[in-house]
């Protein structure tokens, strides 16, 4: 398995994110071919091989051509021309969740509704190109875990559109709450909103996870400082464990219900696992004052638990939550089709290393195969399986 991480030592920001992406072999020409299916205009990406502290690196920038003038931009618009974008599905989805987290930490920041949300011209230009260079760049690189290191968060003061503010920002501030930071000892902002934003979406935060060292790239930042070189580094490896087994951290939501309605709770449940929870269930409990409850268990990647609590505690009748990070040991799986009389169904291929184990019918495929073909579930079960095990090699 791939992994990236992010060693950001001097902070991140979306020119350093696409620097970087480029530097590990993405190439620009395809960044700028994905980036013009968007109807934008008016500026243009610079290339420059630059050093920060003798270490070389790729600086990308933004430039807005003279005399193209641009116009502000508000969330819903910039969402709106996303989503009605030719991206490719993975990117232009990955980049609407990038933007829809930076229009929530600008909207709690200025205490406006989301569709409120707008961005001035030129950092409406520069925030889009970053995000969506970045989601493209992220795709073609193909890491399926990427890590971050904990953000290293300036003090001091900056002047922005709105006047002076605080570092950091109180939009990369929001943006990370929840997460790992540390104080940086710098008055400069090394992390960004637009680059707190991709890592906050697209990263789990934490050490450097266990790897084989593979390439190396280096994303130049704008500033020249005299404390560290200005520079996010990307490391790209793979799972270094010899056991076959894969390994990841998760965390566990945890709280104790004894008031909600069963129907509340299944759809509670289904809520969960659409907004990206890996696993989710109910175990029953026989709570305090006698009364029977049930315990709700959640599975979720750790850049996504804050939300999914606040999801739990809006959702539910919960006034409270439990987290905590633990690790997994997993098996491998990939997904595969098969065809049968049924018709095509979706199986789970699952491996212990390059040993396949088992074959797991995929419920929702084996569902719609009985609908349609008026056949039994357990009958439709037992044929997509024995489809499975003869294409693979597995005795019945």
């Amino acid at each position: 398995m791939t992994l990236l991480f992010l060693d950001t030592f001097s902070g991140i920001s979306g020119d350093m994110m696409l620097g970087l992406l480029v530097d590990l072999g993405v190439e620009l020409n395809v960044i700028e071919t994905e980036l013009a299916r968007l109807p934008l205009s008016g500026y243009h990406l610079e290339r420059r091989p630059e050093k920060r502290h003798g270490i070389g690196g790729t600086r990308i920038e933004v430039i807005c051509d003279a005399g193209a003038s641009q116009p502000a931009r508000t969330w819903s618009g910039i969402d709106g021309m996303l989503a009605d974008s030719s991206l490719d599905a993975p990117v232009r989805d990955m980049a609407r969740r990038i933007f829809r987290r930076l229009g929530e930490a600008e909207a709690q920041v200025h205490q406006v509704s989301l569709d409120e949300v707008h961005f001035h011209e030129v950092g409406a230009v520069d925030a889009i190109v970053d995000i969506v260079g970045s989601a493209v760049g992220l795709h073609l690189l193909g890491a399926r875990e990427i890590h971050c290191a904990p953000l290293p968060l300036s003090s001091g003061m900056i002047r922005g559109s709105h006047g002076a503010m605080p570092l950091p920002a109180p939009a990369t501030l929001q943006l990370l709450q929840g997460q790992p930071v540390r104080n940086a000892g710098s008055e400069r902002e090394l992390v960004t909103p637009t680059g707190a934003a991709i890592a906050r979406e697209v990263a789990q935060f934490g050490a450097m996870p266990e790897m084989i060292i593979g390439r190396i790239g280096y994303g130049v930042g704008g500033w020249q400082l005299e404390d560290r070189p200005n520079l996010l580094r990307g490391i790209v490896g793979t799972k270094s464990a010899t056991d076959g087994f894969e390994r990841d951290t998760v965390t566990v939501i945890e709280s104790h219900l004894d008031d909600s309605s069963p129907e509340w709770l299944g759809a509670l449940i289904d809520r969960l696992m659409s907004n990206g929870a890996l696993d989710a269930g109910f175990t029953p409990l026989q709570m305090k004052k006698n009364r029977p409850g049930s315990s709700l268990t959640v599975v979720a990647r750790s850049h996504d638990a804050p939300r999914l609590a606040e999801l739990i505690l809006h959702e539910s009748s919960a006034i409270g939550v439990r987290m905590h990070e633990t690790r997994r040991m997993k098996l491998r799986r990939e997904a595969a089709d098969v065809q049968t009389d049924c018709g095509e169904a979706t199986v789970k291929l699952i491996f212990h290393g390059q040993q396949l184990l088992r074959i797991a019918p995929e419920y929702d495929s084996c569902r719609k195969l009985a609908e349609s073909t008026g056949r039994p579930l357990p009958e439709v079960y037992r044929v997509v399986t024995a489809a499975a095990n003869r294409r693979f090699g597995l005795e019945d």
